[in-house]
């Protein structure tokens, strides 16, 4: 046991770094931005949480979200969800179809916040105030083409819930956690001068296959645009497609995975697009217990390199002492290890560029209507 003098001591110690810490906070106030300021808040329990739910609006758009049939993600969702998260809050999200409907539900009290791509000054005129979502990283946006006016909008500077939020933002920078997610939602994945040979292909091919994608999506729940990106990803959707390893066919299967799904002929691309899709439902059977739209990408990296070589690197992120279950995690592993491990590199191109050709199918009317 210590003495009463020396736990005297610790008090008075401890009360005069508590006094300094007060006062170097308050110099730092008037030297810093409102959105850096609230990050000693950000482990403060908010009023708002007795009701644990999280409502937020957003306009659908490249750097915000993607919302379509059954997909919903995005760099700005994302961010959205990982907040909801972090207050342990059931999130309600949804798109509006522009910026001021989205500023008028936060004036009206409607919802907690939206995330905008509004000018400041249109904000400021309703009263409103807003912080970027880069907390100043707008490095991290700008290199990977995703929209530096994005922003998050509260009905009133002093409210608890606007300085846990500009908390959060400001310690997902400090954390890399922005970058990473900016990183993994890179608008470059296909470069602008490929666009036009991918519509090129997948208008040509697209109507050939499309009646074998609806049919086999259907029958494993899956969405037939989703199996169409995975098919151009993996042969340009060409049935004769092999290569150097052996694996070939529309849907590229190996001889084994072939065989397991019930493919006899893997060049026949109603029997490849059939397996193909087979397998894609065990890969997302095998990550149910992860939540959308992680779920997906998991499926898709275990597709592209097996499940055992994911089971692996989700062990080596557990022993970081990340969570295995968390895409961003696993993704920022194989991203910071491709340099040595090629495995690793084509599957972060694997994931990426599929979610790009699925947004594709997805919003392109010519694709659409084929």
């Amino acid at each position: 046991m210590q003495s009463n003098s020396k736990s005297g001591s610790r008090r008075s110690l401890n009360s005069l770094v508590s006094f300094y810490s007060s006062k170097m906070l308050l110099i730092s106030t008037l030297f810093i931005p409102f959105h850096s300021i609230s990050a000693s808040k950000s482990n403060q329990q908010p009023h708002f949480l007795s009701n644990p739910k999280l409502t937020v609006v957003a306009v659908d758009n490249p750097s915000a979200v993607f919302s379509k049939d059954q997909f919903q993600y995005g760099f700005g969702y994302d961010l959205v969800k990982t907040y909801a998260q972090n207050l342990n809050a059931e999130l309600d999200f949804k798109t509006v179809p522009d910026n001021a409907t989205a500023l008028k539900l936060v004036a009206q009290g409607k919802v907690d916040f939206a995330m905008t791509t509004a000018k400041q000054t249109t904000i400021e005129e309703k009263q409103l105030t807003s912080f970027s979502v880069s907390c100043g990283n707008f490095n991290a946006l700008t290199h990977n083409s995703l929209d530096t006016d994005l922003n998050w909008v509260f009905k009133n500077a002093e409210d608890q819930q606007t300085s846990r939020a500009s908390g959060f933002i400001c310690d997902s920078k400090m954390n890399g956690r922005l970058n990473q997610l900016a990183s993994f939602y890179n608008r470059n994945t296909v470069k602008e001068n490929e666009w036009d040979r991918v519509q090129d292909n997948l208008t040509q091919r697209l109507p050939i296959y499309k009646a074998s994608f609806k049919q086999s999506a259907q029958r494993y729940d899956i969405d037939w645009h989703l199996l169409a990106a995975i098919g151009y990803q993996e042969s340009y959707l060409k049935p004769d497609s092999v290569s150097p390893t052996g694996v070939r066919g529309l849907m590229m299967l190996t001889s084994n995975t072939a065989q397991a799904m019930g493919v006899n002929n893997r060049t026949d691309p109603a029997q490849s697009i059939q397996g193909g899709a087979k397998y894609f439902d065990l890969m997302l059977k095998k990550y149910e217990h992860v939540p959308a739209p992680d779920r997906h990408w998991f499926a898709l990296a275990a597709y592209n390199m097996g499940p055992g070589a994911l089971d692996s690197i989700q062990n080596k992120v557990q022993r970081l002492g990340k969570n295995p279950n968390q895409w961003l995690n696993v993704y920022d592993y194989l991203r910071n290890h491709q340099s040595s491990n090629a495995r690793y590199k084509q599957a972060v191109t694997y994931v990426t560029r599929i979610r790009a050709y699925l947004e594709h199918i997805k919003t392109t009317p010519q694709l659409l209507n084929i």
